[in-house]
């Protein structure tokens, strides 16, 4: 059996920097590492990294892991979990931390099912238990409506993806520095099973719709794309992002990468603007962890009313060119 001990991060590289998301999985794993006494590193993949994982080591890590090849690629995902679970076999850790990204979503169960234990997806907050040692994960169920707490201590290692903005991102450590150790031939490429054979890059403008710390979402009570000119200037002035719900989605008033739900994004911003949106299960899944959930619908007994933090009920017509001069004032 072997000795499970320390903390692994699968981070992400978004345009040469790391990612928001990893820097949120950096406090979490640097927070599990102080209470358990274990060491906590740091894996990154991809193209152009080098300089990345010399940054990543200022932010508390104790060890960075890095490896880089022309042939990454998003897609591949049988070459990532094959080098995730080399580095596994070498480190042991106990904990093994994604986030609850498109990434995330790929890879976390690849990587349990081949190291033969079993993921937790889409927690909100880890602790330990002080008593027992057990890792404590809590996440969303029954649609955000209720939270549930699970305590592991059977499986090893344990696999867990974190929502997005579940913490506040860890800051640079001047006094600290990491190890820094580059993976060489991290991965046979005989190992794929798939071939990229093209890839189409949706043309993103502003903001990560997961990364934002406003939303303004709109959903099928906007009755067209033309609509959506008054979110998207609200969204501006706030420094948010737009997002839909399932009706837009289906109807391609706007693209499904801003979709927010069970079936698009998990969001956890900090004010959620909910724009003719009915407040259905499988959209309140998708943003219950706002910290603040404002409500515009001109349907008095709209469900979203009863889970918004505010609520105002009229049509989005007249109430949006009021909010926005308010906004652009303050």
């Amino acid at each position: 059996m072997p000795d499970y001990h320390g903390i692994l991060i699968c981070g992400e590289v978004a345009e040469g920097k790391t990612s928001t998301m990893t820097l949120e999985l950096i406090r979490t794993g640097r927070q599990l590492g102080d209470a358990l006494h274990q060491p906590l590193s740091l894996l990154l993949m991809g193209r152009n990294i080098k300089a990345a994982a010399g940054e990543a080591a200022a932010f508390g890590v104790d060890k960075v892991y890095w490896t880089e090849s022309d042939p990454f690629a998003e897609s591949l995902p049988d070459l990532y979990v094959a080098i995730i679970s080399r580095v596994c076999e070498q480190i042991t850790p106990s904990i093994i931390l994604f986030g609850q990204t498109d990434m995330g979503r790929d890879l976390a169960p690849r990587v349990a099912a081949g190291l033969g234990t079993t993921a937790c997806m889409d927690c909100v907050e880890l602790a330990v238990d002080q008593a027992t040692g057990a890792l404590l994960q809590t996440k969303p169920v029954y649609g955000g409506n209720a939270r549930a707490v699970w305590a592991s201590a059977e499986y090893k290692p344990m696999v867990i993806t974190m929502r997005p903005r579940a913490l506040e991102p860890a800051e640079p450590d001047s006094a600290t520095k990491g190890e820094i150790i580059q993976i060489i031939d991290a991965a046979d490429a005989a190992l794929l099973k798939g071939k990229l054979l093209e890839a189409v890059r949706e043309d993103a403008k502003g903001i990560k719709i997961e990364e934002a710390r406003v939303v303004v979402a709109g959903g099928g009570g906007i009755g067209g794309s033309e609509g959506f000119g008054l979110l998207d200037e609200l969204a501006g002035i706030l420094g948010g992002a737009v997002g839909i719900s399932r009706v837009p989605r289906d109807e391609a008033w706007l693209p499904a990468g801003n979709e927010v739900g069970q079936t698009g994004h998990i969001v956890s911003p900090d004010l959620y603007i909910a724009i003719g949106i009915s407040g259905a299960p499988q959209h309140m899944a998708g943003c219950s962890g706002a910290k603040c959930i404002v409500a515009i619908n001109k349907d008095p007994d709209a469900h979203i009313f009863k889970e918004a933090n505010f609520g105002i009920v009229g049509d989005y017509r007249e109430v949006l060119p009021v909010l926005i001069e308010k906004c652009r004032a303050v």
